[in-house]
């Protein structure tokens, strides 16, 4: 079962509060505001694409499951997403595209779903 839905304007103060870092403007954020952008824009996707085919790993935050599809539930799943918090925030905003974070290899996929491309970003500003 997902998780609660996010209010929106959390999410949108979560990750506007790091949109400086991503633009080179600032340094990197404390922890737990780069840990608020990342577990809230995650919840976000998951409620977005809910399901449990994929799994998507941002360490050391959050991993969340979603996109419909068989339910893994033992072991590792078969669809992983696994990226940096800098890079997950970058897609889920906009500013990086899937084709090219993978291509970059910022982002790894495996499985036969784990491709987000149709999903991102989850958040536009």
């Amino acid at each position: 079962m997902p998780s609660k839905p996010v209010d929106p304007h959390e999410v949108r103060a979560a990750v506007e509060a790091v949109l400086p870092w991503l633009a080179g403007e600032a340094d990197k954020p404390d922890r737990p505001v780069l840990a608020a952008a990342v577990r809230l824009s995650l919840r976000t996707l998951e409620q977005v694409a809910p399901g449990r085919s994929v799994e998507v790993r941002v360490p050391p935050f959050a991993a969340v499951q979603c996109v419909a599809g068989p339910r893994h539930t033992r072991g590792t799943p078969p669809n992983v997403i696994e990226t940096d918090p800098r890079t997950w925030l970058e897609l889920a905003v906009g500013r990086l595209g899937w084709a090219e974070a993978v291509e970059d290899a910022k982002v790894t996929a495996s499985g036969s779903r784990a491709d987000l491309s149709t999903l991102l970003p989850v958040l536009r500003f």
